[in-house]
């Protein structure tokens, strides 16, 4: 391998992983909403155009057999980049069905740069590293997420009081999405190591190896020890994120007639962009320093706990509805600082469960009940804050907080992770 430190790629790549997945889940939500669709069908619109985050398993063991993973990682930036700058250039003028399709180019190869990136990761460094390098890796993907429901966000609601056009507005944003993808690709193509073990299988396998080995990732998975019990952590973890987030947006957007408070797409953008920005940087670094050093397990208490309960600031938040752009922040931090300490066990979990042979496969089948753990709750969260209300909504929201309880409790408990002991 290449001697690059992992501080010239880790930050970069997974900056790059988390910014498509913003513009698909987060910029298109609030595209979709300032364009006029009702809460209760935003999360069903937003399940469909990133449906390949779901099915990424199907073709995950052709990126582990095809070509090199620092190739596809190359590829699928390209192809996001340029899509992006297709939607900024047509979003003015095409329809709804069109938006939807190129959504879904996005989303397609940004799980596939999932795919690549995550197994890019693994082989590219050691064990020690990895856990080291976890709170930085998933502070950057977070980075990318804010940039996208933050940082575009609050410059299309100024563009929007600007200029007066929706579509325009968020025609621009998409346009530097699409730019600044394009310049983090090309720096990847001088900046990306080559690791010994990421190489093209094609040679050693024939087609017949292929199919055995794409069954055999999806067969082998199935058997790991309590894999039932790690499905069960992986679609409970994140409970009370999975049914809010959705609803984020809306609740800032929607006034105080019906229950939000009414500030607007730049405050959203703001608190999100800055105050949120810096909290989710810090609580992800220092989750990964805390579990690297107490293990996995002796970190999933503290770590659940952080996750979960600082949701109660958005039922705080709807039942006073504040103004003030610091009490709002000021929320908004707890909340983002939490989920940023917390989210690092979820992601180690998973590093951890699916370590051996197919390793990338079975990470990529992971993420799917990850795609689960978020969207299936979000099909129904719409429709749940129509008929309650945002309190009656964010108070079940944290009731929710009680399955990150019981994945905590899962996990602990019945599943055996690499050399810790189960208490």
């Amino acid at each position: 391998m290449k001697t690059k430190s992992p501080w010239a790629w880790v930050p970069t790549l997974y900056l790059l992983e988390g910014i498509p997945y913003a513009l698909v889940n987060t910029v298109a939500l609030a595209v979709f909403k300032d364009l006029g669709v009702d809460n209760g069908t935003l999360g069903p619109l937003t399940t469909l155009i990133s449906l390949p985050w779901l099915v990424k398993p199907l073709w995950s063991p052709l990126v582990d057999i095809f070509r090199s993973k620092r190739w596809w990682i190359l590829l699928t930036q390209i192809t996001m980049a340029a899509t992006a700058l297709l939607i900024a250039l047509l979003l003015p003028f095409c329809g709804m069905t069109a938006l939807i399709i190129l959504f879904v180019v996005v989303a397609f190869a940004s799980a596939t740069h999932d795919i690549s990136a995550d197994g890019y990761y693994m082989l590219g460094l050691d064990r020690e590293k990895q856990s080291v390098f976890v709170g930085i890796r998933n502070t950057f993907y977070r980075g990318g997420l804010v940039f996208g429901q933050g940082l575009l966000v609050m410059l299309a609601g100024l563009l929007q009081q600007r200029h007066g056009s929706i579509p325009r507005a968020w025609a621009t944003v998409m346009g530097i999405a699409a730019a600044l993808m394009a310049l983090i690709a090309l720096y990847h193509v001088f900046t990306l190591p080559s690791p010994e073990e990421d190489r093209d299988r094609r040679e050693t396998r024939s087609v017949r190896q292929v199919f055995s080995e794409f069954g055999a990732s999806f067969a082998t998975f199935f058997t790991k020890p309590a894999v039932g019990w790690a499905i069960a952590f992986l679609l409970l973890y994140r409970l009370p994120e999975a049914l809010s987030l959705n609803l984020l947006y809306p609740f800032f957007k929607d006034g105080p007639e019906v229950g939000g408070l009414g500030a607007g797409t730049s405050m959203y953008g703001l608190v999100y962009g800055t105050f949120g920005v810096f909290a989710l940087l810090l609580g992800g670094i220092l989750g990964g320093v805390y579990a690297a050093r107490r293990g996995l397990r002796r970190s999933l208490w503290p770590m659940g706990l952080a996750l979960a309960l600082p949701c109660a600031v958005y039922l705080l938040m709807a039942l006073f509805r504040p103004e003030g752009v610091w009490v709002i922040g000021g929320c908004v931090v707890l909340d983002q600082f939490g989920y940023g300490f917390g989210f690092t066990a979820y992601t180690l979990f998973m590093m951890q469960y699916v370590d051996g042979p197919l390793k990338t496969s079975h990470y990529a089948l992971c993420t799917a009940f990850m795609w689960l753990s978020m969207k299936l709750p979000a099909l129904v969260a719409g429709y749940i804050q129509q008929a309650a209300g945002y309190v009656g909504f964010f108070t079940i929201v944290m009731a929710s907080c009680l399955g990150t309880v019981a994945a905590v409790l899962i996990a602990r408990h019945k599943i055996p992770l690499g050399n810790e002991k189960m208490d």
